[in-house]
């Protein structure tokens, strides 16, 4: 007997993608954590120092994209699963691409601006 398979077939895919982005934002929270005990947070001037660091402002780039990437996956399988006319839910998938492409910028902008 085949096996009918119905929906956008995203599956296993975004599955892994959830938890990878998942593990680079909490390893990239455990580094800023342990920066903090150490005092990169105790001034404007350590905490620039800090984020002056090319390998610091690198895993902040990969924190910005994996929270971005993590919240289009959750997101989108909202709307996919609660909206069920396609003109509205196309709507809100091209919205929330656009809000998450700007969050995503303006982010960038102000680590690399430091």
């Amino acid at each position: 007997m085949k096996r009918l398979v119905v929906g956008a077939h995203y599956g296993l895919k975004d599955w892994l993608a959830q938890r990878i982005t998942a593990l680079v934002m909490a390893a990239y929270s455990l580094v800023v954590f342990a920066a903090a005990l150490g005092g990169a947070l105790s001034s404007r001037e350590s905490w620039q120092m800090f984020m002056a660091n090319g390998v610091i402002r690198f895993a902040s780039f990969l924190f910005v994209i994996s929270l971005c990437y993590h919240a289009w996956v959750g997101i989108r399988d909202i709307w996919m699963d609660y909206v069920n006319s396609t003109a509205v839910r196309l709507t809100l998938h091209v919205l929330t691409i656009l809000a998450l492409v700007g969050y995503a910028g303006w982010a960038i902008q102000i680590i690399w601006r430091l």
